[in-house]
Formats: C-alpha cells, sequence, structure tokens
C-alpha cells in the first residue's frame, strides 16, 4: 500500500518530483517497463519516467533490499540500450527509520563492472522540503522532524490551501496512508477529514483492491473445502473462477497439511 501510493503521487505530480530529484520542473510522462524489451524486475515496486532529454528513475522502499544495487545496474543498461542519448538519473527512496547497513548502498559492483545510484533516507531529510510542494507533501511526516504531529497539522493545512478538490484529495488520502507508518490511526483521522480523502483515487484503488483481495480469499476457501470434498480440479475450477493452476497449487498444500 505504501509503495503504491508513492508510485501514484510520482506519476501524477511528476514535475514537483523533478524539482526535488533533478533540480528542474520538468513535466515527465510515464515509461512503461515493457517498453525496455525484457521482462521487468518487481514492476510493481518500479517508477519510470521520461523527457525528451531524461529518464528519472525511482525506486520507493519501506524495507531495505538486498537486491536494489543489481535492479538499479539492471534497469540502467535496459534504460541504456533503448535510450542510449538519454541522461538518466536513479534515487532509492526509503521510507521508514531504519538500522540496516544496506540503505547506505550506492553501487553495484561485479567485477570490473562498476554502477553509482543515488539514495534518499527521508528520515534524514528537512521537512520544509517537502512542506514547499503539494506532490511532495505526504513525505513531510517521515522526515527529520522533531515533532512529527505538529509536522502532519502543517501538512493538512497545506493540504486545505489546495484549490483543485481533485489534487486535494490526493494529497490528503496519499499524507494519511503514510503517516500511517509513524502515527497512531486515530491522530490521523483528526487531521484530515475523511469525506475529501474518499474522492481520491487513491482511496478508491485501495477499496477496489481490498474488495478483489476480499473475493479472491473467499474463494480459496471454497476450492480448499470443495478439495477435502474429492471435487475434481477441473470442476473447483469452473465453480469458482479460480485458474486450474491455482486450485491445483491448494491441492499441493492441502497435501503437504496432511502428511
Amino acid at each position: 500500500m505504501f509503495d503504491n501510493t508513492c508510485k501514484f503521487i510520482a506519476e501524477m505530480y511528476s514535475p514537483d518530483f523533478a524539482t526535488w530529484l533533478l533540480g528542474e520542473p520538468i513535466t515527465l510522462t510515464k515509461l512503461s517497463p515493457t517498453e525496455l524489451s525484457l521482462e521487468p524486475i518487481r514492476a510493481d515496486a518500479l517508477i519510470l519516467l521520461q523527457s525528451d532529454e531524461v529518464v528519472l528513475h525511482i525506486e520507493f522502499q519501506t524495507k531495505p533490499d538486498e537486491d536494489m544495487p543489481f535492479r538499479m545496474a539492471d534497469y540502467r543498461l535496459r534504460v541504456y540500450r533503448r535510450f542510449p542519448k538519454k541522461r538518466m538519473h536513479q534515487v532509492v527512496i526509503y521510507l521508514d527509520k531504519t538500522e540496516s547497513e544496506k540503505v547506505y548502498q550506492t553501487t553495484f559492483i561485479a567485477g570490473s563492472l562498476q554502477h553509482e545510484f543515488s539514495v534518499i533516507r527521508l528520515w534524514e531529510q528537512p521537512p520544509e522540503v517537502f512542506l514547499a510542494a503539494p506532490g511532495l507533501l505526504p513525505f513531510a511526516v517521515l522526515s527529520a522532524t522533531e515533532n512529527k504531529v505538529a509536522t502532519l497539522q502543517q501538512s493538512s493545512a497545506a493540504v486545505d490551501k489546495i484549490a483543485d478538490r481533485r489534487t486535494q484529495s490526493n494529497i490528503a488520502a496519499a499524507s494519511a496512508i503514510l503517516a500511517g507508518l509513524v502515527l497512531e490511526k486515530d491522530v490521523i483521522e483528526r487531521l484530515f477529514r475523511k469525506d475529501i480523502m474518499r474522492e481520491s483515487v487513491i482511496y478508491q484503488q485501495i477499496k477496489i483492491e481490498g474488495e478483489e483481495e476480499g473475493s479472491d480469499k473467499k474463494a480459496r476457501q471454497i476450492a480448499v473445502n470443495l478439495l477435502k470434498e474429492g471435487m475434481a480440479v477441473d470442476a473447483i475450477a469452473r465453480l469458482t473462477g479460480l485458474s486450474v493452476e491455482v486450485v491445483q497449487q491448494l491441492q499441493q498444500g492441502e497435501s503437504g497439511n496432511q502428511e
């Protein structure tokens, strides 16, 4: 949820991110991983934005990932293969404070091959950076602030001043979601109006995903029960709407539990 929220606002409010990360208020368009010929690596966590001259590659992470250096090097080469004349800026943005040394890794090394990328640890960044632009407001509460409640209040006040209703609802929802990493739910709900957040694309998407997840879980449970009754896999797939492969995986799981 946190990674997807960050991905959404980075794509929706790319000029704010370009100003922050590139130093230029460029309007960037989304670049699909499929345009890079090869299969994407964890495309759900990947953000590729481009202009005529630059490609901005952002990875938002709530937890350290030991494969991150390789992934950054891999995508640098993929982009070079597709756009050899474009410059590229790559940055990993860590959301949640951690003591892991992995969040300080900025280089991939394999023999004589060496590739460098940027890393931003939000808990080390001044809150003023994020309070200055609508698209960055959701990150303010995760910054180097001693009073996170007061910073979230500043973010909420800034959101209230946003004239465009859609932008206001999207930024409010994103701010509330990311604040969940560091603050209690009741504190967040006091500062952001639910009626505004419900209008946001983010809120609607989370609701849809929740409903789909609930429906899928129910179908899987029904399939497990039918497997216990000895029903054929093909018949279960037709009744539940699950694929034959999924039902077979559930069948294998049940067989393993019985051993």
